[in-house]
């Protein structure tokens, strides 16, 4: 989804003062963040894979187990660095990759004591840790839950080998199962499965089977991403090269619908374009992301947002080992007052709760921009794909499908 062009930081800074003169940052200290803030979550980025798969484009790279003990240290290091800036308890923590769960235990043992004697965290703090179906294991487990984590995000992505061998996933179906039984023995009560749809030859009774697999092992929040083809992937070079076709507009429609209907049924509430969950177990780290919240980021290739300012984590794993303290950067941006309204906008009206009309007002009133994007919601509302329930602006069940094409003219 597109974003708004980002303001140059050599022409702005937080108070609209001039940086023409001055050197682009070189790590999030450069930035003009003001002083310690509190910060809502911290993200952290561990890039070792046994194998790069066909459809992402996170920063990762083939584990050879060579640089963990290596990558810890330097990790520590940024955990000291960031807690300069955050001031009270951090309410959620999201672990990615990558695959974080190939990280020997040893070194999650270290990386977690480092955790909670660097940041404050509050006492119900929503820590997730993803993980891979073949990676999980009772001992290792053990290990997340005595550290806290209570939140666990399995990559399942499908039951069908032929779709897994699509993706470049080398897992078995089967341990998916025995990951989750494996989590809720150790006593981790909240359990996310990521699946993607509209894989290339996948039906859509194939689908629906995924689905139906995937709630039989009771999970508390599925996430279903319908394939995404970015920039620079092999399966993206596969589809320009005639080598596979990705499912047509028609099918994945299908497949979405079926899985907003199959999902209402067996009681999962939607509140976000792509992610489903029980009552009570919507994942409050993302809703930081939908709410343009601060959070921070460690690790190479990771992205935070604070006090308005974006920037990445630079993704190099020997120039993020041989750095210190806080690691360089680049993406730098901070949107200018239309384009802050724009992006509140996009993301707010991906969540199923909407945005309420007296917030609305005050965001198109901000700009010169708002008649427009006022034109824009009217019309939206009259041809159905935007609805007002109780005096909230959300995107109805057919704008969901249409869902790119309407934050894009808000933007």
């Amino acid at each position: 989804m597109r974003k708004p062009p980002p303001i140059s930081i050599a022409q702005l800074t937080s108070d609209g003062a001039s940086l023409q003169e001055k050197s682009p940052p070189q790590s999030a200290a450069d930035l003009p963040l003001g002083t310690p803030r509190l910060l809502s979550g911290l993200y952290v980025h561990i890039p070792f894979c046994f194998h790069k798969c066909h459809y992402c484009d996170f920063y990762s790279i083939v584990d050879h187990k060579d640089r963990q003990a290596a990558f810890v240290d330097r990790l520590v290091s940024d955990f000291h660095a960031a807690a300069q800036h955050n001031i009270g308890a951090i309410q959620t923590i999201f672990i990615g990759g990558g695959t974080p769960t190939l990280l020997a235990v040893g070194l999650w043992e270290r990386l977690l004591r480092a955790l909670h004697a660097t940041f404050e965290i509050a006492c119900d703090v929503e820590f997730t840790v993803e993980a891979n179906p073949e990676t999980v294991t009772a001992e290792l487990l053990n290990v997340l839950t005595a550290g806290g984590v209570n939140r666990l995000s399995i990559g399942a992505q499908s039951f069908d080998p032929a779709a897994l061998k699509m993706l470049e996933r080398w897992h078995d179906p089967a341990n998916v199962q025995r990951s989750v039984s494996l989590a809720r023995a150790a006593g981790i009560e909240n359990i996310n499965l990521d699946l993607i749809f509209a894989i290339p030859g996948e039906t859509l009774i194939d689908w629906a089977h995924d689905l139906d697999t995937a709630l039989a092992l009771h999970p508390d929040h599925l996430s279903c991403y319908g394939l995404m083809y970015e920039p620079n992937t092999p399966m993206t070079m596969r589809l320009k090269q005639g080598k596979l076709h990705r499912a047509d507009d028609e099918l994945e429609a299908q497949m979405y619908q079926h899985t907003i209907d199959r999902l209402a049924q067996a009681g999962f509430e939607q509140y976000e374009i792509s992610n489903w969950s029980l009552p009570g177990r919507r994942c409050q780290h993302n809703l930081l992301y939908w709410h343009n919240a601060d959070w921070w980021a460690c690790g190479p290739g990771a992205a935070a947002h604070v006090n308005g300012w974006r920037w990445k984590n630079i993704p190099r794993l020997d120039a993020y080992i041989d750095g210190d303290a806080l690691p360089e950067i680049q993406d730098v941006e901070h949107l200018d007052e239309d384009g802050r309204i724009g992006e509140a906008l996009m993301l707010r009206l991906r969540l199923l709760d909407g945005i309420a009309s007296s917030e609305l007002d005050s965001l198109l009133n901000a700009t010169a921009s708002g008649p427009l994007r006022r034109a824009s919601i009217d019309r939206n509302l009259e041809n159905g794909l935007l609805e007002v329930c109780d005096d909230t602006i959300r995107m109805t069940n057919r704008g969901l499908l249409l869902a790119d094409s309407i934050v894009l003219e808000l933007l």
